[in-house]
């Protein structure tokens, strides 16, 4: 019976050490530089929208050198950033079949928000920032309102929702004193 138990509680401890790694090697695994982020936002319990990223610091620099004007941004840090849809949706106005996507920002005076199909680089090894990226695979460029004066100050980098009703749901990138908004709507 002793060893029964012994059994019992080995198995359930590999089962919880095994849990946890799988879960951190979810994005390859994070140097603890910039840790990584899940967030998740259900509309009317019928969608589902998840997004997994890095969240870099600011460290005393300028947003501008970590973010170049008119340059494809990984949206975060480490790994490409991704975005789930479990249902069909429109995206900043614009429609996108339910699936996962790369999520790319093109920063500036106004930002461009990029939802590309490329998920693995060719050796299948997850999509890394911005190197590879494949203009040709946008399932779909929107124009995001900024601002950024009003945002309060935000040192590592976010995603979250806001603005949720029965239909929609705002998604913001938020960083330093700036945040872009996309709407996400659901029929």
């Amino acid at each position: 019976m002793k060893s029964l138990l012994k059994i019992a509680a080995l198995a359930v401890l590999t089962l919880i050490v095994t849990g946890d790694t799988s879960i951190a090697q979810e994005r390859g695994g994070s140097n603890g530089l910039s840790p990584d982020a899940m967030v998740s936002q259900t509309i009317f319990n019928t969608s589902t929208i998840t997004v997994t990223y890095g969240r870099p610091g600011l460290k005393g620099r300028e947003l501008s050198s970590l973010t170049p004007t008119g340059e494809v941004w990984r949206t975060g840090a480490n790994e490409a950033s991704t975005i789930t849809f479990s249902t069909d949706v429109n995206f900043g106005g614009e429609p996108v079949p339910a699936g996962t996507y790369t999520l790319y920002t093109i920063p500036g005076e106004n930002w461009t928000i990029i939802l590309n199909n490329v998920l693995t680089r060719d050796d299948g090894r997850p999509a890394w920032g911005a190197y590879g990226y494949d203009e040709s695979k946008d399932q779909v460029r929107v124009p995001a309102a900024v601002t950024v004066t009003d945002a309060p100050f935000m040192e590592r980098f976010a995603i979250y929702f806001d603005e949720l009703t029965d239909t929609k749901t705002h998604l913001n990138l938020h960083w330093g004193t700036t945040k872009a908004a996309i709407p996400i709507t659901i029929d």
